[in-house]
């Protein structure tokens, strides 16, 4: 093929299960997308690509306890809508550490990190305020630099809990805000104004936002003014980008967006979606990311066929590379090591070197000495610290499920005293909603594999006391799920897998399943191996091996 001409295209979702809130960001001849990560560890998610339409997981700048720490946070805590920018050779990265949300209040802390290099290391946070969520950095053409944030309104006798988008200036040299706050813009007649973007064209401050809310009636919607500070005009196409008038429509939530421009002045909009499935609408596999072509129309971005309907597949750029450099890095907590093999679908960490994949993260902090890959060279030796229901110190490692078809498989070895000590394969939403196949201790049966339904909040054992297994030896699990079902099995040889337990409703591992509840959650189906010990005796299970297949 000739450079300069591509017949490429952009399959939608580019980023699939779990990449909620995406922040698109061009320097030079690479796209990168930051996504919220919520009360998993490391904090924000960073995919690169060269073409926008092959991406590949570069990293996490939150690598360190002093940048992000999210013990004791509730579900669905933890890091919201970061944004990713760039200036005078100097990555910026804005985000929000949750602390709560549920109820009237919620706690919404903003910093900033900076870097030379998108690898990292990454600086020590800057605080900035905690009026709100969303926060986003504006580097205006002065060399002045802005903040945006939505602003919550904790009063119940308020016009709205989302007061509009303020603006403050950021002193660079001071490392803090300065000046006067403004709100700048109170909102479409969308509402639930939130997730701002600033952008300069053409003799116009663009102001992208969020409105709708971040479910079905989700929406991208844009705004102008001739001066930074306002009056801002609402675009005569609001919304920009929605699905909510399209209920049968594959991608779903559409909203929350970000711009960037190609080298040759083409446009993309990145932008939260959702694909349900099953009767109940319900999206197992999170909020995911998705790309749209944007053309200018009298100074207004719209989507390129001129409706506000995101589509499934999107004409990549005419120019760019054809393909990334597809080498996936490891890391443990943060740290980039060696290179591992990945090639299709596949996921696979054996567990061999001194860290482990990028894919994997924990909940809320490191693992640190709960966890180690010396104690016995070959194998990750995981030491069984709190329940699955605890907001503070699990042992517990999880990789997204980024398709419905899917299959989960891990070799353990674990020789468990009693019945408090446990280790296995989770399917895993938050501490309240997961699956779980585990090796423990029954008094009259010996060691045995059991299941743990925890169904918000609810435990229950779907198999009873359990099946019995061998006193010793190894034991393999597996996950396999099929859209909105799931199906436990285990093996003793590693071949002649046995079903456990009944078909799951896998749709229950979903921020739908929560809407019950009055108060949403947000994050994705994960599959986890994790070993817990709640009589503090720190018993160790090894796993050998984790490997996931996405079957797209």
């Amino acid at each position: 093929m000739q450079a300069g001409f591509s017949n490429r295209m952009i399959q939608n979702p580019v980023l699939s299960g779990f990449h909620p809130d995406p922040s698109i960001l061009r320097v030079e001849d690479d796209y990168y997308i930051a996504t919220s990560t919520f009360e998993w560890f490391p904090g924000v998610q960073i995919n690169h690509s060269k073409d926008l339409v092959h991406w590949d997981l570069l990293g996490y700048p939150l690598t360190r306890v002093s940048q992000l720490n999210m013990i004791g946070e509730e579900d669905s805590c933890g890091v919201w809508a970061p944004c990713l920018s760039y200036d005078k050779g100097r990555f910026y990265l804005i985000y929000t550490d949750v602390k709560s949300f549920i109820g009237s209040f919620k706690d919404t802390h903003n910093y900033l990190v900076t870097a030379e290099d998108i690898h990292g290391p990454w600086s020590e946070p800057i605080y900035l305020n905690s009026s709100g969520f969303d926060p986003s950095l504006f580097h205006d053409r002065d060399g002045r630099k802005y903040l945006v944030n939505m602003v919550m309104d904790h009063r119940s006798y308020s016009a709205s809990k989302f007061a509009g988008i303020v603006l403050q200036e950021y002193s660079e040299a001071e490392r803090k805000l300065v000046g006067p706050k403004k709100v700048i813009f109170k909102g479409s007649h969308l509402g639930v104004t939130e997730g701002p973007h600033l952008y300069w064209k053409d003799g116009y401050y663009y102001l992208m936002t969020a409105e709708g809310g971040t479910g079905y009636h989700h929406a991208v919607t844009v705004a102008r003014s001739r001066n930074i500070d306002g009056p801002y005009e609402v675009a005569p196409n609001t919304p920009m980008l929605t699905s909510r008038y399209f209920p049968t429509h594959e991608l779903q939530k559409a909203g929350h967006g970000s711009l960037v421009e190609t080298p040759d002045h083409q446009w993309y909009l990145a932008h939260l979606c959702s694909r349900p499935v099953g009767q109940e609408r319900r999206c197992i596999l999170g909020r995911e990311t998705a790309i749209q072509k944007v053309k200018w129309v009298e100074d207004w971005p719209v989507l390129e066929d001129g409706t506000c309907l995101p589509q499934m597949e999107v004409a990549a750029p005419m120019a760019g590379n054809q393909k990334n450099n597809t080498e996936e890095g490891k890391v443990r907590d943060g740290v980039e090591a060696k290179e591992i093999d990945m090639s299709g679908p596949w996921f696979y960490e054996d567990f061999d070197g001194d860290t482990w994949s990028l894919h994997l993260q924990s909940l809320r902090i490191p693992l640190d000495d709960r966890a180690s890959l010396t104690d016995r060279p070959g194998w990750l030796r995981l030491y069984g610290a709190e329940s699955l229901n605890s907001h503070f110190t699990q042992s517990l490692l999880g990789c997204r499920q980024q398709s419905f078809y899917m299959e989960a498989e891990t070799k353990v070895e674990f020789q468990p005293e009693n019945f408090k000590q446990m280790a296995g394969l989770a399917y895993y939403y938050n501490t309240q909603c997961y699956y779980y196949l585990h090796i423990t201790w029954d008094d009259q049966f010996g060691r045995i594999l059991s299941i743990i339904k925890n169904d918000l909040g609810k435990g229950s054992y779907p198999i009873g006391m359990g099946v019995s297994i061998p006193e010793k030896g190894p034991v393999w699990l597996k996950l396999t799920t099929r859209k909105e079902t799931a199906q436990f099995s285990y093996a003793l040889d590693g071949e002649n897998y046995r079903e456990i337990g009944e078909p799951l409703d896998a749709t229950i591992l979903s921020d739908d399943y929560f809407d019950q509840t009055g108060h949403g959650m947000f994050t994705g189906a994960f599959v986890a191996i994790c070993c817990q010990d709640t009589s503090g005796e720190r018993k160790a299970a090894d796993f050998d091996w984790i490997r996931v297949n996405m079957i797209v």
